[in-house]
């Protein structure tokens, strides 16, 4: 609606200045730079004076030229003020909006830089309906996807943004900037900020690992080496590969793995093994990992394994069935 009044403020200026510059040829037999001149000083009201004297006619046109202009140009200027201002209005609506949002979270995930590695770790986690919010400077970028994700806008460096993103208040943390020296300030700020927060970190070089761990990173990642480690693997074992690969496709409804606390099931009954809870009967899913709170893993556990308070498992299973399990257990 703004952009066809712009346009028809546009052609109507347009309209009048072709109006003046043919009735000044016209009416004073002045030339076309002549007529151009008269136009121009006519409609902007300025006060110059004229280039010659002007007839009982031109006269008569001046004044009704001085008349449409002042209208039309009121009326472009009313135009494009209101086209500004409701632009920085609905710009305030939107940012107060998303930072209502973002204040109504708790135990989310900061994601800061939006690039590759930012991009498909939203994607990731808009497929297990996590909620996060993504620290972005670039303006464009923030209009392209604004609408799809919750954004904050500014330097993942700063303290003001990583608690307008809130920090306090998150449980994680993925810092996928392409220079290690940036991540690095970014582990920093968030460890001070938020001592209890889990951090994942990318690195470009090996040597950043160490830094990022002792800076408060608690997992360090280098996509580089996990895609060449992958490639290698497709020519090692390939089929084997390939199966890992659709247990971890990307999308609402292809969910093939899931991790679940042993606190959880507490609302189904009292489960002191493996056994008791009964996952592949009840669900479908498999119970391929066990994780101890102290962190030790324990593969395809067996079915007499103790179950331990604040212990979790790892299930295998088809997307209806992790649905499933999910339903059953308000997971």
């Amino acid at each position: 609606m703004f952009r066809s009044k712009i346009y028809l403020a546009i052609i109507m200026i347009l309209v009048v200045l072709a109006t003046g510059i043919i009735g000044y040829r016209l009416l004073s037999d002045l030339t076309w730079l002549d007529a151009f001149y008269m136009t121009v000083i006519t409609v902007t009201t300025v006060g110059f004076s004229e280039v010659g004297p002007l007839s009982a006619e031109a006269k008569v046109f001046t004044v009704f030229l001085i008349i449409s202009s002042v209208f039309i140009f009121a009326f472009a200027i009313s135009v494009v003020t209101e086209y500004i201002l409701s632009r920085n209005s609905l710009d305030i609506i939107k940012k107060k909006k998303v930072k209502n949002m973002i204040n109504k979270l708790s135990n989310h995930v900061i994601i800061c830089g939006f690039g590759r590695n930012g991009n498909q770790a939203a994607l990731r986690l808009n497929a297990y309906k996590r909620p996060f919010v993504i620290i972005e400077n670039d303006k464009e970028v923030i209009d392209k996807y604004g609408d799809s994700y919750l954004f904050v806008e500014g330097d993942a460096n700063d303290d003001e943004i990583l608690l307008a993103a809130g920090i306090e208040r998150a449980k994680y943390l993925i810092t996928t900037l392409p220079d290690d020296a940036a991540n690095l300030f970014v582990v920093l700020s968030a460890r001070q900020l938020n001592k209890e927060l889990t951090i994942i970190s990318r690195a470009s070089l090996v040597t950043s690992q160490k830094k990022l761990k002792l800076a408060g990173a608690d997992q360090v990642i280098m996509p580089d080496k996990i895609g060449g480690d992958h490639m290698a693997s497709l020519v090692v074992m390939p089929d084997l590969i390939s199966f890992m690969d659709e247990l971890s496709l990307e999308g609402e409804h292809t969910t093939n793995l899931e991790e679940v606390a042993i606190e959880e099931f507490s609302e189904q009954g009292e489960h002191k093994s493996l056994r008791d809870l009964d996952l592949r009967r009840k669900t479908g899913c498999t119970i391929i990992g066990y994780i101890a709170p102290d962190g030790k893993y324990t593969i395809n556990p067996e079915a007499n394994m103790q179950l331990q308070p604040k212990s979790k498992v790892i299930v295998l299973g088809r997307p209806e069935q992790i649905r499933k399990l999910n339903e059953m257990f308000r997971i």
